[in-house]
């Protein structure tokens, strides 16, 4: 007798949390898309026979669902919490975050973080991005200098020339006071045989900072290869 009553509550159970992973249709339309994880990285929410998944960093995740609006995720050790009103997950509050409040906004559709418009080759909205988050945060680690000179230099040992010009020419924007910004862009158009433009970023790299070696050695180069 309490074998079956254990075999019972034990069904009962499976099928509460069988039926728990589901969601409804109006929160499944309103909440698939993809968020702002940061200014620069999107997190992407979707469903899989009205399951939610989620994909984050290139990997497909299934959070464990709390409630209607809230899920876990394991992998972050983060709750996501659902606003569909507003269009934001929220991450449900904990004593790490210090009082911190993470708010992740809805991308529109087409709309593409400054990362990815890089990759796609559109350097006039991946500049318009950056220069955004540098308007809104100056001190951001998205737009450090550095920061962006090992994203343009990643791309050049990828063989992605033309993203590493457009890496570095960003650079330059946001850091135009900066003579190493302007040696790395000197690099990616020599990488490019762009000779002109290299010589032309290697001289504006100097020009900042007469004691740029690199810059004043790879200037040094290219004039004599011209004189002979």
């Amino acid at each position: 007798m309490l074998r079956s009553i254990l075999t019972l509550l034990f069904s009962t159970f499976l099928l509460i949390s069988c039926k728990s992973d589901k969601n409804s249709d109006a929160f499944i339309n309103n909440s698939s898309g993809r968020y702002f994880f940061n200014a620069d990285e999107a997190i992407e929410v979707y469903f899989k026979d009205n399951v939610l998944f989620v994909k984050w960093r290139n990997k497909e995740l299934k959070p464990l669902k709390v409630n209607d609006s809230t899920f876990y995720v394991r992998e972050m050790n983060e709750k996501l919490v659902f606003n569909i009103d507003k269009n934001q997950i929220q991450l449900a509050p904990k004593r790490e975050h210090h009082d911190k409040e993470y708010v992740f906004a809805k991308l529109k559709n087409g709309e593409k973080t400054p990362k990815e418009y890089l990759k796609d080759n559109n350097y006039e909205k991946a500049l318009a991005g950056y220069l955004a988050i540098q308007k809104k945060d100056s001190l951001s680690p998205i737009i450090r200098q550095r920061t962006l000179n090992r994203l343009g230099y990643s791309y050049l040992r990828e063989g992605e020339t033309e993203n590493a010009i457009n890496v570095f020419k960003i650079n330059t924007v946001l850091y135009p006071k900066s003579s190493n910004t302007f040696d790395s862009l000197g690099d990616a158009y020599l990488k490019n045989n762009d000779t002109l433009n290299a010589i032309d970023n290697y001289k504006k790299a100097l020009t900042i900072n007469s004691e740029n070696r690199s810059s004043k050695r790879k200037l040094d180069e290219l004039t004599k290869k011209k004189k002979q």
